[in-house]
């Protein structure tokens, strides 16, 4: 049984999130989805509470017929202590054989404490990026809507979280 770990902040959930699961669970048995800064919510960098994304990632992966069965779903906060982030992360979690990254920065933590990282393919990152669909979403900009699954856009309007956006960019 090979389960890995995939950690991130999903603010929001977008289409290059999904291809990394997608890609993932074709590597392993199971895989723990980490909901980073589960703290922080309703701020320009983090708008979502931490069950809002998780339901927005539960709702895409069910659309897309994939098996939740084999899936966690673990909200971590912040320490803001980098050395010590992979034993916090591990204290929240179930154990785990491998880590799915591409920051470089959370690559260097996990590989410094041992364990095996795995860099998945790049999605088109220019493009698929939770900074550029905030801002999409702050200016109005419908493009937003392409670079998200339909549930997490779905979800999103169902909650309000566009205008959440935008009130707390002072948009009103």
């Amino acid at each position: 049984m090979l389960r890995g770990l995939y950690p991130g902040r999903f603010q929001p959930f977008h289409k290059g999130h999904l291809s990394v699961i997608k890609w993932a669970l074709q590597k392993v048995n199971e895989l723990i989805i980490v909901i980073g800064s589960a703290q922080e919510s309703h701020t320009l960098a983090n708008p979502f509470t931490a069950g809002e994304r998780i339901e927005m990632i539960r709702e895409t992966l069910l659309d897309e017929n994939i098996d939740i069965s084999s899936i966690y779903f673990i909200p971590i906060p912040d320490i803001l202590m980098n050395s010590v982030w992979v034993s916090h992360v591990k204290s929240f979690s179930p154990s785990f054989d491998v880590v799915f990254a591409r920051n470089p920065l959370v690559i260097r933590l996990f590989k410094e404490a041992g364990f095996e990282v795995t860099i998945p393919p790049a999605y088109d990152r220019e493009k698929y990026n939770s900074t550029l669909i905030r801002r999409f979403i702050i200016e109005n900009n419908e493009e937003w809507k392409k670079l998200v699954p339909t549930k997490v856009v779905e979800y999103i309007l169902k909650i309000r979280g566009d205008e959440r956006l935008r009130a707390i960019a002072g948009i009103y």
